[in-house]
């Protein structure tokens, strides 16, 4: 029995939601966007046709509460609702209320999502469909004493997951004994944080694994397909990074059988809808009839499925919306099969600092845009753009960048152009460590595996020099944004030195790292402009800086740079590299070093989990002293040297703003 969608409601937010729309609005179909208070000018409420305010910021308060998502729903008289990926896509209570509100749930059924919610239970039902699964412990004896004695049997290296895990969360890696009680400890906390349950299993660690996926279809005739397969083996704390199809090396043999195994697995639970069977690859001696194991299956669309889209010409949300329908699948796995074509690569756009162990950053986007023209082959999924703010509330990704090529290499280099064409200021972002990532020869040979960014840790996380016309380029920034805020009709106002008829000069000055800092002085005669740093003199003309982008010529040729200029400091994205040049204040009011070493402050707004350590406690370099959670990440910090506690101001449960001084580590004293 097949049933029109004329009205959805995405029960999202972000990208996905701005995805959903996009083809929505292809198919002819209404769309209602849903958003908290954190959203209200959001990019996915100004695409859609009507848009429902469902609560505060806390997604606790808001896109996770399925009353107030049916409560837009009928208000709106939507037909069915799409729930994106996160949040409530696979809650299976979820899909059974809108059932029971006789609105479609554009996913699978609430007794597949049960099926495979769980990893234990996933891993039994797939021995039973003849799907090889990793070696493990998936009873239900939670005591450590169990545990530890099935992890010993196993054999350590052992992987500790959450049964109801996901994205990298309630997943720890335990090499010895000594380590496995903290493992397990960490594990069930953040399993209970997440997602509401503690339960635990064990399973043998793949050292050199790659993790490939296959993207898989299933209508309510019985009839299952899958899409091919996926790389994700480039991850940052089991969290995708790159993801790319087909996946390099692999031979024709072995994508069969890894496509035989996801479609029965899809089978084996009567699937209907979107899914990805996600294996684990053992490549310890390469890829060739490497040994592969299933890890668990994703009751819905994946944020990679671009790539799929990309070799397949298919649109997956509207697959998904007509298996929502009832329709059957619009092709067999014989009409799928000859559809790949090329090869496509996709990054994933994060406000986070690779350098600072990938946390994640708030702020306000200064230069983004979703909407410019890109080069051919390429392509854009953001929920942002230039004026909107990343918050402490959600997922920090600004959006994912994807490349299509005849071959991979083609698909890589189309790939790195569009990066390198798609400036971020105003928050910290992943843009530069993507960029040396896809020029890393390993990554281009096609050597790529889950432990690749540690392996190449030194190669991908280089520091970047700062020049004397670097700093020459900051200084013009400064020179042009101040031009562009001020009025031209009142010049006795202005506070930059100008003097009528007199050539204007000026004095900045910039910190150096670890060297004090450094001046430039700054003539301005006319539409020219001469940064002197050191003995060096740069010369630039014609000075110009609107919405976010300085367009300046140099020895005859203009250049355009998204640049952001700030009273602390000014960020230049300046071809493949992003430089953030810091200003120093004259006035003696910064002290640069006040809090010293010894002072632990938060690194990014969070809510404290754990206190490990008391006032006047004494420790050692490297030892636990508190749990921070942040934007869904649990980070333990640490002891930067031996010492006592002081100044303890935290206590667990406590919300705390980022750079609140959380206590201080006095030195021992001789």
């Amino acid at each position: 029995m097949t049933r029109k969608i004329n009205k959805l409601l995405i029960a999202n937010r972000g990208e996905i939601a701005c995805r959903v729309i996009s083809t929505c609005q292809r198919l002819g179909i209404k769309t209602v966007a849903v958003f908290s208070d954190a959203d209200a000018n959001a990019l996915h409420v100004a695409m859609a046709d009507e848009a429902v305010h469902i609560g505060p910021a806390p997604a606790a308060e808001s896109y996770l509460r399925a009353d107030k998502i049916l409560a837009a729903a009928k208000q709106t008289r939507a037909d069915a609702v799409h729930p994106g990926y996160g949040f409530l896509s696979e809650n299976p209570e979820f899909s059974e209320a809108c059932a029971k509100n006789n609105i479609i749930f554009v996913g699978p059924s609430a007794t597949s999502m049960r099926a495979m919610a769980l990893k234990g239970a996933a891993k039994k039902l797939m021995v039973e469909a003849d799907v090889p699964v990793v070696p493990g412990y998936h009873g239900d004896d939670q005591t450590l004493e169990t545990l530890s004695v099935e992890a010993e049997k196993i054999g350590f290296p052992v992987l500790i997951k959450a049964v109801a895990g996901g994205g990298g969360k309630g997943m720890r890696t335990v090499r010895s004994a000594q380590e496995l009680e903290a493992g397990i400890e960490a594990a069930r906390r953040e399993g209970e944080n997440a997602f509401g349950n503690g339960k635990l299993l064990i399973e043998k660690l793949i050292e050199i694994p790659r993790h490939i996926e296959l993207q898989v279809f299933g209508d309510s005739d019985g009839n299952a397909v899958h899409l091919f397969e996926r790389d994700c083996s480039l991850q940052r704390r089991h969290q995708k990074v790159v993801e790319e199809a087909p996946a390099p090396g692999m031979s024709d043999t072995m994508r069969r059988a890894m496509g035989d195994a996801a479609v029965r697995a899809a089978e084996s639970i009567g699937y209907e809808g979107a899914g990805t069977i996600e294996f684990i690859v053992d490549v310890a001696n390469g890829l060739d009839d490497a040994n592969f194991y299933f890890m668990e299956m994703n009751t819905r669309l994946q944020v990679e499925h671009p790539v799929t889209e990309m070799i397949t010409g298919l649109d997956l949300v509207e697959w998904q919306l007509m298996i929502a329908e009832g329709q059957p699948l619009p092709l067999s796995q014989d009409e799928i099969d000859v559809l790949v074509d090329g090869h496509a690569v996709e990054v994933r756009l994060y406000a986070e600092d690779p350098e600072n162990d990938f946390l994640p950053a708030i702020g306000k986007i200064g230069h983004f845009d979703p909407f410019a023209d890109v080069v051919s082959g390429g392509r854009i999924d953001a929920g942002v753009r230039a004026g909107d703010t990343v918050t402490i509330h959600y997922d920090p990704m600004i959006g994912k960048l994807i490349a299509w090529g005849e071959d991979r290499a083609e698909a890589i280099e189309t790939l790195t152009n569009l990066v390198t064409d798609t400036p971020v200021t105003g928050v910290t972002s992943n843009r530069d460590f993507l960029l040396r990532t896809l020029k890393h020869p390993d990554f281009i040979a096609g050597n790529v595996h889950t432990g690749f960014i540690a392996e190449h840790t030194t190669a991908l996380m280089q520091p970047i020099a700062l020049s004397a016309s670097d700093y020459a380029m900051a200084t013009f920034a400064i020179v042009a944004a101040r031009q562009n805020n001020k009025t031209s009709d009142d010049p006795w106002g202005l506070t930059d030195n100008f003097r009528l008829n007199m050539t204007a000069t000026e004095k900045l000055w910039f910190n150096v790292d670890g060297e004090g800092f450094l001046t430039a002085d700054m003539l301005e005669t006319g539409t020219t402009l001469t940064a002197t740093i050191g003995d060096e003199a740069f010369t630039a003309e014609n000075a110009l800086f609107v919405d976010g982008t300085l367009t300046i010529t140099i020895d005859g040729l203009q250049q355009r740079h998204a640049v952001s200029v700030s009273a602390s400091e000014v960020t230049l994205v300046l071809g493949d590299r992003t430089i953030v040049v810091n200003r120093h204040l004259r006035d003696g009011s910064a002290d640069d070093d006040a809090d010293g070493p010894g002072t632990i402050t938060a690194p990014m707004p969070g809510k404290i989990l754990d206190v490990k350590v008391s006032e006047g406690e004494e420790v050692s370099k490297g030892d636990p002293l508190l749990v921070l959670e942040a934007m869904k990440m649990e980070q333990t910090i640490t002891a930067p040297k031996d010492g006592f506690v002081t100044n303890l101001s935290v206590s667990t449960g406590d919300q705390i703003t980022g750079g609140a001084v959380m206590l201080i580590i006095e030195e021992k004293q001789e």
